[in-house]
């Protein structure tokens, strides 16, 4: 039996996760903090992405502001990320300035995403978007009575 066996060419090196990944990717990775199901949210958003993981936003919001932004998740340890950096970033603004942040956004904050894992930040932004949609039309039925 003949086996192939690939070298690695002196400036490559195998990718270290627990080295190669900034902290910021790593806490927003692995912080539990936001990970739980709001029974009565303002804003609620699900999104399935083409690679089979699930994102579910719950918006809580104030005064036109989030107060808080959870989560619950099916996926990858990328999307996990990118879904508590959208959390991270959204508490706080309101509802217009919300609608600004992009997939963009994320990968920067994050600073180490894998360029192949782009669509993690894309499907947690657009599950968030959703949620924000959802909570514009519970406040115009609010309004109208409804």
């Amino acid at each position: 039996m003949i086996y192939q066996v690939e070298t690695m060419k002196a400036e490559e090196k195998a990718f270290d996760f627990w080295q190669d990944h900034s902290l910021r990717f790593l806490e927003m990775a692995f912080k539990p903090d936001r990970m739980e199901r709001v029974k009565n949210p303002d804003g609620l958003g699900t999104r399935t992405g083409d690679c089979g993981d699930t994102v579910t936003f719950f918006l809580t919001v104030e005064d036109d502001r989030i107060k808080s932004a959870s989560f619950e998740i099916r996926g990858c340890l990328n999307t996990t990320a990118c879904a508590n950096t959208v959390a991270e970033l959204a508490e706080g603004r309101t509802l217009e300035e919300a609608w600004a942040l992009s997939p963009d956004d994320i990968v920067r904050y994050l600073e180490t995403l894998p360029e192949d894992h782009a669509h993690c930040a894309e499907l947690a932004v657009g599950a968030f978007y959703l949620a924000l949609a959802d909570s514009r039309r519970r406040a115009g039925q609010a309004s109208a009575g409804g």
